[in-house]
């Protein structure tokens, strides 16, 4: 039976660097996932004057809880959305004048809504070019809290990054939201915090956050839920079996409820204490499925839509089309390349059979991704080659943002399929 080893999660691996470098003390992070985005934000840190350490399997940060060690910085914080948005609201904290800018891709990804809280919040923030969008500067004297009004319908990491910010206020946060997507992303923000020692607490669509700052702590990272999402996707697709070791009944990303969408499509699936597990039963299903709430795993359920014996149809995404790309289309792009018959609204997409009514059997082989730099497409678009031949990318080295090794892993698996 294969076992996935699955690198650490992104979400949590951006969201302890924060935390790390705003505890009072030394936090020791265990199994940091190690990719462009993670290192783009600790080399973001290091920019800002906080020192970041490295073993093989940890990395240690000296936290400040008064804010960056330097009185001006420049960040660049490639095509990273954490590490845009969250360093701005870190920097806010302290005092000096820090700009940020970032990749054309990530330059075009909105965080309008955040930069009106902090705003509102009496953070000096301008925008150099376009409003709403990166570069920017942060002229920081720290933040005295308050109350604030927040639409994170584009993004939940709108509403971590203030949620972060909180205890470093000096009277706290109470943040009203208006509309939120991705709310299991949202709770990972809140558990992560109080291993750091913060008191935040929710009452309908209002969070409350008191000052207070953080503990340093040494805190594990767990494996990357939406990166297990292929390897689960491959095992129900082909009829294998795959375990992921690390992403158990108590695990903190909501993203694993993907393997729910697959057992209703027809695949086995036990959730035990401290590992996953996935085995194909020689049937997809068609479903009709909500994913806003895990919308990462849209792409993943689209790439193997094909192959079930009837319709899947994906709503409540259409915050996919702010992502490294406009998911959304991009997906429906390359379905239609293999043939597929796909239909799409501004938050769902549709895909249909195959022509005759064979799943699968309008899938061309030899059929090239436009991967739009995405590393999803990339990621999603592989476990269809487990069926369909000849798949290549336009883009494949773009799975370093969050898996460098992921081709390497993902041939394993081929390998190990093969022989059952």
């Amino acid at each position: 039976m294969p076992v996935a080893d699955i690198p650490g999660s992104k979400s949590i691996t951006a969201r302890a660097l924060f935390l790390a470098a705003a505890a009072d003390g030394v936090t020791t992070l265990v199994r940091p996932l190690r990719s462009d985005d993670t290192e783009g934000f600790a080399e973001g840190l290091a920019r800002l004057g906080y020192r970041v350490g490295r073993t093989p399997g940890t990395w240690q940060i000296d936290g400040r809880p008064e804010g960056p060690a330097v009185p001006e910085a420049d960040v660049y914080c490639r095509d990273g959305a954490t590490t845009a948005r969250f360093l701005p609201a870190l920097a806010a904290a302290g005092h000096g004048t820090y700009r940020f800018d970032a990749s054309p891709q990530m330059r075009r990804r909105p965080l309008l809504p955040l930069t009106r809280a902090l705003r509102d919040l009496g953070v000096d923030v301008t925008h150099e070019e376009k409003e709403g969008h990166h570069p920017l500067t942060v002229r920081a004297s720290g933040v005295e809290g308050g109350e604030v009004v927040l639409d994170a319908g584009q993004s939940s990491q709108y509403l971590t990054a203030l949620l972060l910010l909180g205890p470093l206020t000096r009277t706290g946060l109470r943040i009203r939201v208006t509309d939120l997507v991705s709310v299991p992303y949202v709770e990972i923000t809140t558990a992560m915090m109080r291993a750091f020692g913060a008191r935040v607490t929710r009452d309908g669509d209002v969070f409350a956050v008191e000052g207070g700052g953080y503990r340093a702590t040494t805190y594990e990272v767990e494996p990357d839920a939406s990166t297990a999402s292929y390897f689960f996707a491959a095992a129900a697709l082909t009829g294998g079996e795959v375990t992921v070791p690390g992403l158990g009944r108590d695990a903190l990303q909501g993203d694993l409820r993907f393997v729910e969408v697959l057992a209703r499509m027809g695949a086995h699936v036990e959730v035990g204490a401290g590992a996953t597990t996935v085995r194909g039963t020689g049937v997809l299903r068609g479903v009709t499925v909500n994913m806003r709430d895990i919308s990462d795993t849209m792409p993943t359920l689209a790439a193997i839509a094909p192959y079930a014996a009837g319709p899947v149809r994906i709503e409540d995404v259409a915050n996919t089309r702010v992502k490294e790309c406009d998911r959304l289309e991009a997906c429906a792009e390359n379905l239609r390349r293999l043939g597929v018959e796909v239909a799409t609204g501004e938050d769902w997409i549709e895909v249909r059979p195959g022509r005759g009514g064979e799943a699968g059997s309008a899938l061309a082989a030899g059929t090239r991704i436009r991967t739009y730099g995405d590393h999803r497409m990339v990621m999603s678009f592989a476990v269809t080659g487990l069926r369909t031949p000849g798949i290549s990318f336009d883009d494949p080295g773009c799975v370093r943002k969050t898996f460098p090794d992921f081709h390497e892993a993902f041939a394993r698996l081929r390998e190990d399929l093969g022989r059952r």
